[in-house]
C-alpha cells in the first residue's frame, strides 16, 4: 500500500481542464474545499468494470466477447473493459456473474465473515455464512430493499437472510437466538399471525391494501417512529416456527454485547463523490440535481450526522469481540476520518483494527492509521474509504 499524500487545494478555474466532464463551478468549488483533485473525473474511461463469479471463465468470455482479467488481490473478481455492458447478457440474467466494484468487494473481505457468523447489513456475501449463520439487511427505503430481495433470490443467496425496512440508526433487533424454543406445531402466519411460517411472495389482502395506501401517499421511506417491517426471510434464516413476539422485540445494550452480531457492515449513505461513474450520470440527469443531492450544505451536514449515528448504532448491536467495517464511497475527510475520530472519542470500547488481508491491496493509508482509501488513480477502482473496528470488553 502507498501512504496517503497530503491533500492539496485546487482552484476551480485552474482545474477545469483536468476533468473530462464539464464539471459545474459549484462542484469544482466543493472539490476545492475538500482538497480533492478534479483530475480523477477524467479517469472514468480507464477504470475497468468488475464482476464477481466462480467459474465458467471461457463461457463468459465468449458471451461478453472480451477477456476476463483475474484480479490478483481479490479472489473471485475479474476486470473487464469499462464499455462492456453485462445487464443484457444471459450470464447476468441467469445469476452466473454479478457486477460489483472491486473496492466494494474489498470492504466485504475486510469484514472477514466466517461460517456461522451472524452478519448485520446487506452488503455481506450470504454464501459465506456457512450452515449456521445469518444475514440481516436493513434499509430505510423499501424500494431499495425490495431490489435487494430480488437480487438475493436471483443469485439463490437468500436462504439465511432476513430483510427489514427500518431506520438503521434506531434498528435494535438482535440475531435469532438459538435458545428460543420453537412451538411444537407451526401455525399459519395468515390465519393466526403469532408464528412465522415459510415466507411466500403472496401477500394477504390486508397487506396489499396497506401497501396501496402507502404508495398513494408517496411514502418511500419508513417513518423513524415505525417498528421494523420484515419484507423477506429465508427458509433457514431461523424465523420459521418462531413466535413473532420473540423476534420482533427490541434489545438492550447488555444483550447485544453477549448475543449481538458477529460482524456488522456500515456502508453508510454519502455524497457518492468518489463514485466517478455515478458523478458522470449527472451530465444526463442535470447538474442542478447534483447541486441538490451532493452540494447542498444542509444535506451534507445532515449526512455526516447520519453517518455517525449509523456507526454508533451498528457498534451498539455488535457483540463483544466482533468486527465492524465502516465504509463510504466519498473522497472527503469530513465523511470518513472525521466521522471515525468523533466516534472513537466517545466509544472507549471501540478499537481500530489493522486489516490484515489488505497488505497486497492497491490502496493508500487513510488520514488515520489503519484506515484505507481506494481511488481511481491508485487502485483503478471507484473511491472508497474503509475502517475496521472491534468491540473490547467493558
Amino acid at each position: 500500500m502507498e501512504e496517503m499524500d497530503s491533500s492539496e487545494s485546487f482552484e476551480p478555474g485552474e482545474e477545469q481542464t483536468r476533468a473530462s466532464l464539464p464539471l459545474p463551478a459549484a462542484f469544482l468549488q466543493f472539490l476545492s474545499e475538500n482538497g480533492l483533485d478534479p483530475a480523477v473525473y477524467s479517469m472514468a474511461p480507464t477504470i475497468p468494470r468488475y464482476i464477481s463469479m466462480e467459474s465458467q471463465i471461457a463461457e463468459i468470455e465468449g458471451e461478453l466477447k472480451c477477456r476476463l482479467e483475474k484480479v490478483s488481490w481479490l479472489p473471485g473478481f475479474y476486470a473487464i473493459p469499462p464499455e462492456i455492458q453485462i445487464a443484457g447478457s444471459k450470464a447476468y440474467q441467469q445469476g452466473k456473474i454479478y457486477g460489483i466494484d472491486a473496492a466494494s468487494g474489498a470492504a466485504i473481505i475486510a469484514l472477514d465473515v466466517r461460517p456461522g457468523d451472524h452478519v448485520l447489513d446487506l452488503c455481506a456475501a450470504p454464501d459465506m455464512l456457512g450452515s449456521t449463520g445469518s444475514l440481516t439487511g436493513v434499509d430505510v427505503a423499501k424500494h431499495r430493499l425490495a431490489a435487494c430481495r430480488t437480487m438475493l433470490q436471483k443469485y439463490s443467496l437468500g436462504d439465511r437472510t432476513r430483510l427489514f425496512v427500518a431506520d438503521g440508526t434506531l434498528f435494535s433487533l438482535l440475531p435469532v437466538n438459538s435458545s428460543l424454543l420453537r412451538m411444537e406445531e407451526s401455525i399459519d402466519l395468515e390465519e393466526d399471525g403469532r408464528t412465522f411460517s415459510e415466507w411466500t411472495s403472496r401477500r394477504s389482502w390486508k397487506d396489499r391494501q396497506k401497501n396501496k395506501k402507502a404508495n398513494a401517499a408517496g411514502s418511500q421511506h419508513l417513518q423513524s417512529t415505525s417498528e421494523p417491517e420484515l419484507i423477506y426471510y429465508g427458509k433457514h434464516s431461523g424465523l420459521v416456527g418462531l413466535r413473532k413476539c420473540d423476534i420482533l422485540c427490541s434489545s438492550v445494550d447488555q444483550e447485544a454485547c453477549a448475543s449481538g452480531y458477529d460482524k456488522v457492515l456500515v456502508d453508510a449513505e454519502c455524497t457518492h463523490d468518489g463514485s466517478i461513474k455515478h458523478i458522470q450520470k449527472f451530465e444526463f440527469w442535470g447538474w442542478k440535481t447534483l447541486e441538490r443531492r451532493v452540494l447542498d450544505a444542509e444535506r451534507t451536514s445532515n449526512l455526516v450526522h447520519l453517518q455517525l449515528r449509523l456507526l454508533i448504532n451498528g457498534f451498539r448491536l455488535l457483540k463483544t469481540g466482533g468486527s465492524l467495517v465502516y465504509s463510504t464511497c466519498s473522497l472527503t475527510v469530513a465523511q470518513n476520518e472525521n466521522v471515525v475520530q468523533r466516534f472513537l472519542s466517545t466509544h472507549p470500547s471501540a478499537d481500530l483494527q489493522k486489516i490484515d488481508s489488505a497488505d497486497n491491496w492497491p490502496c493508500r493509508s487513510g488520514g488515520i492509521a489503519k484506515t484505507l482509501r481506494f481511488d481511481p488513480a491508485t487502485s483503478q477502482t471507484s473511491g472508497l474509504f474503509v475502517a475496521k473496528f472491534t468491540k473490547l470488553p467493558t
